[in-house]
């Protein structure tokens, strides 16, 4: 076999591929055993019908297919890994000679990654804002906690904010009765806003047995978004009765004897969190530092491959939901521009980590165990609301385990970025990321970048081919 390699682009390239007739002997072979045992002929048994009686069948053409498409993917990968060229998704394959006596002649333009030249990781200086441990910010969480054990007291007065009340609710539609928005005894938190527009302003001020009328649209049902004059009846009003800030209050809502170990508690707790989600924004900021820091080019295929499989999730999960893409679409104010522009921006920063991750893996070296992928695996399985096991085996019957250990080693890389990364507070001291919350919990999650369709991560895409008289290129799935 002879190979040469043509840049087509800093992301395409061409392979020329000759292959002597000798070497295609054992494609010829099989092609004919193949087709012999698809054929009958009176005399001969199914699979042991001598090559010229196929042919005779069949036509030369027909052999020539299945010879070539037998040999195309096997000479393809010997020349892509002879030229070591780091090939992305699927090749553009063109038969370009088929005969006996000058053998198989073809190429194949395929996406390559980009050459990527990475910063100096150290070089990479980031600036978090400060975690607000304030005692206001504690003092907010014990008023939230006094919301969950609040009582409610019947209140001689108008309702206001925060009264829940009691309402009955009807509803015209030009002058007609909407028997389904009717309702009596509904519960409802005034100032909540969750129920028509316009119903909070109505009942703010109305007393027990007080009623208001007021223009609003329907929510739900065969008058949705119709103009309507709806009518509601307090019945009750009941004002939320907080408990005192005291160690009765501290023993009834927690584990604690006095208020100033529970206030203590909601400190150190307030504390933790702070410090994960400065943690979080860190490696954001990272990953958008060492993004920032290097020049690329994008390959075509990734990226139209990446908006797709975004646009079907989204479309999935919108038909999933009974809604479309133009519902959402108009129910958002959006238009189809702004959503293809927006799905290429995130399609184009998905790619970008991608590519340079995967790059960072290989300048490290990075390799992962069977344990970092469990890991990946077991997240991936809770966010999709499954077992471990289940997602495991569907993983595996779809054979994308491989982009499950792609997630894994670019989390593994990444992290490397982080120890060597200067993350600093807003008053210039360094962070240390790893006393924070630990280097596994950093080396995972937030660190890896958004998937992509299991093809991009396929070290070489299998092709299959057509012979010359069919006269078309073929690109097919590896």
């Amino acid at each position: 076999m002879k190979s040469t390699v043509e840049t087509l682009s800093p992301t395409r390239v061409r392979l020329s591929i000759e292959v002597a007739t000798p070497e295609l002997k054992p494609a010829m072979d099989k092609a004919y055993r193949s087709l012999a045992g698809q054929i009958r002929v009176k005399g001969f048994r199914p699979g042991r019908i001598p090559p010229r009686i196929v042919e005779q069948h069949v036509g030369r053409g027909q052999v020539l297919t299945e010879a070539v498409n037998e040999a195309v993917p096997h000479f393809y990968t010997d020349a892509v890994r002879e030229h070591d060229v780091k090939v992305i998704g699927q090749p553009d394959v063109e038969v370009t000679g088929i005969d006996d006596e000058a053998g198989l002649s073809f190429t194949a333009e395929v996406d390559v990654r980009p050459q990527i030249t990475l910063p100096d990781f150290s070089s990479l200086n980031v600036t978090v804002e400060d975690p607000d441990t304030s005692d206001e910010r504690v003092e907010e969480q014990l008023s939230g906690l006094r919301e969950r054990f609040a009582i409610l007291k019947a209140a001689e007065r108008p309702a206001q904010e925060g009264d829940h009340i009691s309402i009955d609710l009807s509803a015209t539609v030009d002058g007609e009765r909407v028997e389904e928005a009717e309702t009596k005894g509904l519960s409802y938190e005034v100032g909540s806003d969750t129920l028509v527009p316009g119903l909070d302003e109505a009942v703010t001020g109305l007393s027990e047995g007080e009623s208001a009328t007021f223009a609003s649209t329907l929510v739900g049902g065969e008058y949705t978004d119709r103009p309507a004059e709806i009518t509601v009846t307090v019945r009750s009003v009941k004002a939320k009765e907080l408990p005192d800030v005291d160690d009765d209050f501290a023993q009834t809502a927690s584990e604690f004897d006095t208020i100033e170990e529970l206030r203590q508690d909601v400190r150190e707790r307030i504390t933790r969190t702070a410090r994960m989600q400065q943690a979080m924004e860190a490696r954001d900021l990272v990953l958008e530092a060492l993004i920032a820091a290097v020049e690329m080019p994008l390959p075509e295929s990734l990226l139209e491959s990446e908006a797709n499989h975004r646009r079907e999730s989204i479309v999935a999960d919108l038909e999933a939901s009974g809604s479309s893409l133009e519902s959402y679409l108009a129910q958002t104010g959006s238009n189809e521009d702004t959503f293809e522009t927006e799905l290429k921006e995130a399609s184009e920063k998905a790619v970008r980590n991608l590519l340079i991750l995967d790059a960072v893996a290989d300048a490290e070296e990075v390799e992962i165990g069977d344990a970092e992928v469990s890991e990946v695996l077991v997240r991936r399985a809770m966010n999709a609301g499954m077992s471990p096991d289940e997602y495991a085996r569907r993983v595996i019957e779809a054979g994308n385990l491989h982009v499950l250990a792609a997630e894994a080693r670019r989390a593994k890389a990444f992290a490397i970025v982080i120890e060597q990364a200067k993350v600093l507070d807003s008053e210039g001291n360094e962070i240390d990321l790893e006393a924070l919350v630990g280097r596994a919990s950093g080396a995972s999650g937030a660190a890896a970048p958004e998937a992509v369709p299991a093809d991009a991560d396929a070290a070489e895409a299998q092709p299959e081919a057509e012979t010359e008289a069919e006269s078309e290129t073929t690109s097919t799935p590896a």
